[in-house]
């Protein structure tokens, strides 16, 4: 029996049901129970109950999962959850999230969810977890993303390698394919660390078929 596929989401505690993101997110999340994947997320309000609520809109065989962090403000569990764990430390709190999830979705946030991309980035460089991807959705990354090329790499602070599984979608069915795709690579070899280039160019490809 194959192991469950889990994909971890962060983003932002302070979006609303009727934001353009939170229907975004919701509509991922569906996406991903409906190819049968369980979802991981901080388990509090926001873009984290937009991707709780879109994974058990279905009402199909997956686990919604959240990882709550005790604050004195905005973190209180949602109502969608099927395991939710309570945690006084983020360092606990973000090993958890790496220890558990296959693939990462980084949705608009603030410095939680730039702690998360980050440090779930880190893990992967020094190899202290296996090759994950992780995507960026949305518009609000595209300066990050220019920074991080323009600036960082092209000072040599980091390497194009350090960026290959890294991946900048605006398009919520981008999202779904692309980890459909992934998943479904890694049980024909015989290590579950891809080779993320080859997505990168399909993703090149379809674009240019669509126009």
């Amino acid at each position: 029996m194959k192991p469950h596929y889990r994909v971890a989401i962060f983003g932002s505690a302070r979006i609303k049901q009727e934001d353009r993101e939170y229907i975004d997110v919701f509509n991922i999340a569906q996406g991903l129970a409906k190819s049968g994947f369980d979802i991981i997320t901080g388990g509090g309000p926001g873009l984290m109950e937009a991707a709780n609520a879109g994974h058990k809109s279905l009402g199909s065989d997956v686990c919604s999962i959240g990882l709550n962090i005790k604050l004195p403000y905005e973190q209180h569990p949602n109502m969608y959850l099927d395991i939710n764990k309570d945690f006084d430390k983020f360092s606990n709190r973000l090993d958890t999230f790496v220890s558990l999830a296959d693939a990462v979705i980084v949705a608009p946030g603030g410095i939680g969810t730039l702690l998360e991309l980050f440090y779930t980035w880190q893990l992967m460089q020094v190899e202290h977890i296996c090759e994950t991807p992780i995507i960026l959705f949305g518009e609000i990354w595209t300066t990050l993303m220019l920074w991080l090329e323009t600036e960082v790499l092209e000072r040599q602070f980091f390497t194009s390698h350090d960026m290959h599984n890294i991946f900048h979608l605006t398009c919520v069915k981008e999202v779904i394919d692309l980890i459909n795709r992934v998943q479904a690579d890694r049980f024909k070899m015989d290590h579950v660390c891809v080779n993320y280039s080859k997505y990168r160019q399909d993703l090149s490809f379809a674009r240019f078929l669509e126009g």
